[in-house]
């Protein structure tokens, strides 16, 4: 069993790997772009450039059992959530699609959230399979929130 998720987790590695560095500029829509604010873009655009970064940096990281990599690749994110919630609630930013849905954005992000403090302490602890169980919830919960919210 610990031999298929080490395969499943070191496959996702291989292919976040091969996808090219701004793979997540491409993917955002022009609607999304065209709601950039005038300081400098989209806060929930750049966050999901930084996660984009960081996740790549988190699964390379669990894959390779290098826990220190894992917590850098944490520590880079902090700001961008609080950034993003405050264009929410300001009205300057909302989700390509289902906007009308933003309680359970938030629910999602929040969640998301939590799961990357959960990674950082298995982190700090150099657990390895609670790093790997993490990381899966992680990417379960981008794959979720895009299903619901991006066009």
């Amino acid at each position: 069993m610990r031999i298929i998720k080490l395969i499943g987790l070191t496959a996702v590695a291989i292919y976040l790997m091969i996808i090219p560095a701004n793979g997540a500029d491409h993917h955002h829509t022009a609607q999304s772009r065209a709601s950039e604010t005038s300081n400098g873009g989209n806060p929930l655009i750049e966050e999901m450039r930084i996660l984009d970064g960081a996740f790549r940096e988190i699964v390379s990281g669990v894959a390779l059992g290098d826990n220190h990599r894992v917590h850098t690749a944490i520590e880079s994110l902090h700001g961008s959530m609080e950034k993003t919630e405050e264009a929410l609630h300001s009205g300057t930013v909302k989700p390509p699609k289902n906007s009308d849905k933003l309680g359970k954005f938030e629910k999602l992000d929040k969640e998301f959230h939590g799961n990357l403090e959960s990674l950082a302490a298995a982190a700090l602890k150099n657990d390895q399979r609670g790093m790997t169980m993490v990381t899966k919830k992680l990417l379960d919960g981008c794959v979720n929130c895009h299903k619901m919210f991006k066009k």
